[in-house]
């Protein structure tokens, strides 16, 4: 969910997310796109969910929207709205990326390891890549809550470039630091918060050496399969399994130096997003797999109350500060967003709100009242502005759902995302 130079919508999207300031838009939709086209039973609480989604997908130029919302063992709905393609209604089976949710696993796993005293959250990281900058003092914890340093490869002229030309690719570890570490240190460890994916790059490759396995392996055996998700699944390539949800982007409109008033969209589906997670983690799955990993993540199901609270509290609230150099990645942790140890915090939300390719997917759960809800989105042209840029739409549903079922813990609401023009 980050934004960069040459690509702004994914960093914006990010400083968008200080203090609850998280991207929203205004366009319009054709009619028939809001449609709803699979449902449970209509419930009171179901169609009032059917007319917040409605609403939204007409105001942010939305093309599809799939959302499931839980409480404790109800499902209060699951439902899909517009289309995948053109005449192709979109299903609560479809398909799409995960993106940044892996981190919330990656996070998990991370203390598991605590748990079976594998590791420690203090640990440097000399011990497993001794050959990065700063090693003996950047720890584990630091790779997870992203306070390491490392600058992010993502923010890099020269990695934008690359991918622009080829979002097709795949891109190997040593060649994202080669990107990361052609520029020095954003600030000391410890002493700052950036987002970086840098930080779940190494934490990915620490882990798989930690145990001794490749990650895929790990996060399948460790996390995935305990949780009980069955359609979460890992490739090397954009390779999607069917049914599929397609997303469509203007996000390359600068990179290809299109003209700002010629009407530029492409279909995004198959870009490759394995340039933002660790080898093994990069990760397509559904809403109902987006729905119970809210749920397990949310109560901490596979950990100890401990590392359950190590991982989900709110210890950040107040720490880090904006720096020029690492504008807009770096800022105040606030209530409306601070990181946990691969997840987002919300008021009393825990989260986590991919942003990628046209696709805005976030899970969310809400521990006092045992509420989850997963959202998933494409967009229509309208969306995106002259320069590319577009909303997380669906993190502003979700935000919208969240306020209707859970008044009493509504997460702070954003302000309207700025359109470039």
């Amino acid at each position: 969910m980050i934004e960069t130079d040459d690509r702004p919508r994914r960093r914006a999207a990010l400083a968008a997310a200080v203090a609850g300031v998280l991207a929203l838009g205004a366009c319009t939709v054709p009619a028939d796109a809001s449609a709803k086209v699979t449902a449970m039973a209509p419930t009171p609480q179901a169609e009032a969910i059917a007319k917040i989604v409605g609403d939204e997908m007409a105001a942010q130029s939305l093309r599809a929207v799939i959302v499931k919302v839980t409480r404790g063992d109800e499902v209060v709905t699951s439902q899909a709205f517009g289309q995948s393609l053109d005449g192709v209604p979109a299903t609560t089976d479809m398909r799409f990326r995960n993106g940044a949710v892996v981190f919330a696993y990656l996070g998990t796993l991370l203390m598991l390891f605590v748990d079976e005293g594998r590791a420690g959250l203090d640990d440097t990281i000399d011990r497993w890549m001794p050959a990065l900058a700063e090693s003996g003092k950047v720890t584990l914890k630091m790779l997870a809550n992203q306070t390491s340093g490392y600058p992010d490869y993502e923010t890099d002229p020269g990695w934008n470039a690359a991918f622009n030309a080829d979002p097709f690719q795949s891109w190997t570890v040593q060649r994202r630091l080669k990107y990361a570490f052609s520029r020095p240190m954003q600030f000391a460890p410890g002493t700052n918060w950036s987002y970086s994916h840098t930080n779940f790059m190494i934490l990915g490759e620490i882990l798989a050496k930690i145990g001794g396995k490749p990650l895929d392996v790990l996060l399948r055996e460790k996390v995935l399969d305990p949780m009980g998700l069955t359609d979460t699944v890992a490739a090397q390539t954009g390779a999607i399994p069917p049914p599929v949800l397609h997303s469509f982007s203007s996000e390359r409109r600068q990179a290809l130096g299109v003209p700002p008033k010629t009407a530029f969209y492409e279909e995004s589906t198959f870009w490759n997003s394995d340039w933002g997670t660790p080898p093994g983690a990069n990760q397509t799955s559904t809403i109902d797999d987006l729905a119970t990993t809210a749920v397990a993540v949310g109560t901490g199901k596979l950990l100890s109350e401990s590392s359950y609270r190590a991982m989900t509290d709110t210890n950040l609230i107040g720490f880090g500060q904006a720096q020029a150099d690492c504008a807009p990645s770096c800022f105040k942790q606030v209530d409306g967003y601070n990181f946990g140890l691969g997840v987002i915090r919300s008021g009393a939300w825990i989260m986590q709100n991919p942003l990628v390719g046209g696709y805005s997917a976030p899970e969310s759960y809400l521990p006092p009242e045992k509420v989850g809800i997963s959202v998933a989105v494409t967009f229509l042209p309208g969306a995106f502005d002259c320069e590319g840029n577009y909303p997380d739409a669906s993190d502003h549903v979700f935000r919208l759902i969240a306020a209707y079922v859970a008044p009493n813990h509504a997460p702070p609401m954003p302000k309207p995302f700025k359109k470039a023009c």
